[in-house]
């Protein structure tokens, strides 16, 4: 409609500073924003500061020891400031952190399920949602009834994305997702988030220091370095995926 106010970004971080203990600074101004239904990839190398930015938009600072110090956090337009992790995961913000985090003595069944519980979902719907986890990730299925803690590297992944989709998230936070992961699992769980953003429209945010293939379906990169992002914009306006890739991964695209 001529004269319609355009939407809100999914998230905005309007010049973020962190600190641990009030002293170690962690971010330093760091704005950078994501539009509804895009791939954002945060880049930069081991303690750029990646990890920082994506507890400090889940709210999950306190828990060690840090703060927002100046700057605010935007989730569809709202003002974060105060509100607490639960919250925002039942309002569609969902992280999955690095390390996966999941309960090693439950099955993957139970882990998966333990996603829904947030919000409050009923039976039918978490069986609707908890087959839907299984359309996407087929070794899950298999696999449901053995401990989580002994499920192979992209099993518990794939698993942690999975309980993070149970929440049905907005936009998903996504932590290191190659981290310890062969080449062949990390494409194909980037699959299955593609088809997630193409399909559905779901805004992903991904924090990455080692693997050019989540830069195949990123929309914009922001280059961030202790704490400061140092650019920022479209994937060609940067020189593309494949320079990308090369520069800060130290890999061909085509590799």
């Amino acid at each position: 409609m001529p004269g319609a106010e355009a939407p809100p970004p999914r998230l905005a971080l309007d010049a973020v500073a962190v600190r641990y203990g009030g002293a170690v600074q962690a971010l330093q101004a760091l704005s950078l924003c994501v539009q509804p239904g895009e791939v954002h990839v945060l880049l930069g190398p081991n303690g750029a500061g990646k990890s920082t930015a994506l507890k400090a938009i889940a709210g999950l600072l306190p828990a060690e020891g840090g703060a927002i110090s100046a700057g605010r956090v935007h989730f569809d337009g709202q003002v974060l400031d105060g509100q607490p992790p639960a919250w925002r995961v039942r309002a569609g913000l969902v992280p999955v952190l690095e390390g996966r985090r999941l309960f090693p003595r439950l099955s993957l069944e139970d882990n998966l399920r333990c996603g829904g519980l947030g919000r409050d979902a009923s039976a039918e719907e978490l069986a609707q949602d908890l087959e839907a986890v299984y359309t996407l990730f087929p070794r899950l299925r298999e696999r449901r009834r053995s401990p989580a803690g002994l499920g192979s590297g992209g099993e518990q992944q794939m698993a942690a994305i999975g309980r993070a989709l149970m929440a049905r998230p907005r936009l998903l936070l996504l932590d290191e997702l190659s981290m310890g992961l062969a080449a062949r699992v990390v494409d194909e769980i980037v699959a299955v988030l593609h088809h997630l953003n193409t399909t559905q429209g779901l805004s992903l945010l991904l924090a990455e220091q080692g693997a050019g293939a989540v830069l195949r379906h990123a929309h914009r990169v922001t280059v961030i370095d202790r704490g400061r992002a140092e650019r920022s914009g479209p994937v060609a306006a940067l020189g593309g995926r494949e320079a990308l890739a090369a520069r800060y991964f130290g890999v061909s695209e085509a590799a």
